[in-house]
């Protein structure tokens, strides 16, 4: 189909009506062709190389699959409408007393409160000690880091992703990635353990409502010379948020009080 003219163009366009591929967002998600166990609120394939955002309610789930076994998301967290609170990774891994993300890990502010917790992990490789990558070591190694190079770094992504919720730059704080594992040596040296192959998945909830910002771009440790990131699919459904009485409200003293700070704040506002 001639695409020279602005009519042939448009009718290429049109023709391309209800066309899948491999690495896109379904919209609505409800036409997702998987069941999910609630109703789909998300539901998209991401390529390696490229980001995603949305919005989340409080208690929706949403679940993160390596499908391949070299995706690597690395994962952003804001309270919707108060980005100022958002994903701290120190006190994630300080005050919770490890530093290895997994099932039943919370993801913490710095207002010590709850932004989302890890239901499900059949992955076990994750980090939240190195961040992403960034413009300047992704040109010392592949010899391009913007976000339209074949090698775009996590940050610059996660800048694009950023701009796209009213947040700039400074608003970028260290992120936490999945599916590529770091473990930590008696020496305090960071061995790059890689990943646990494809179809792993790990299922977060949101104890608050977030603005969630992923790119899926190889870990900053990756030793490969090539620039290897596979495709990341997310799934998020609705669900309802951990409550009193849940086996994690009480699975640590830490967590409790984690739990109870963010039910004593989202109460006041007549939120909970």
């Amino acid at each position: 189909m001639a695409t020279a003219t602005t009519h042939g163009a448009r009718d290429h366009a049109r023709a391309q009506h209800g066309t899948r591929t491999e690495t896109m967002p379904v919209v609505p998600a409800s036409d997702w062709p998987a069941a999910v166990p609630g109703t789909p609120v998300w539901a998209e394939t991401v390529a390696g190389g490229k980001y995603t955002h949305r919005v989340l309610a409080r208690g929706a789930e949403l679940r993160l699959t390596d499908l391949a076994g070299d995706a690597c998301a690395h994962l952003l967290l804001y309270v919707d409408g108060r980005p100022w609170e958002r994903l701290n990774t120190a006190d994630t891994v300080k005050v919770q007393w490890n530093a290895y993300l997994g099932a039943d890990r919370l993801l913490l502010s710095d207002q010590g409160r709850v932004l989302a917790s890890v239901v499900a992990d059949g992955s076990g490789r994750h980090d939240a000690l190195c961040g992403t990558s960034t413009l300047v070591r992704n040109t010392e190694r592949y010899g391009d880091g913007s976000p339209q190079s074949p090698s775009p770094a996590g940050r610059e992504l996660l800048k694009l992703a950023a701009a796209k919720n009213g947040l700039g730059p400074r608003d970028l704080p260290p992120s936490l990635s999945f599916f590529q594992g770091v473990e930590v040596r008696a020496d305090g040296a960071l061995d790059f353990t890689g990943s646990a192959g494809p179809g792993a998945s790990v299922t977060l909830r949101a104890e608050q409502d977030l603005t969630v910002l992923i790119a899926n771009v190889p870990h900053p440790l990756d030793p490969r010379s090539d620039y290897v990131c596979t495709p990341l699919e997310v799934l998020a459904w609705r669900a309802r948020p951990t409550a009193p009485g849940d086996q994690l409200w009480d699975a640590t003293p830490e967590g409790r009080r984690a739990f109870l700070n963010t039910l004593d704040f989202l109460t006041a506002r007549g939120l909970a």
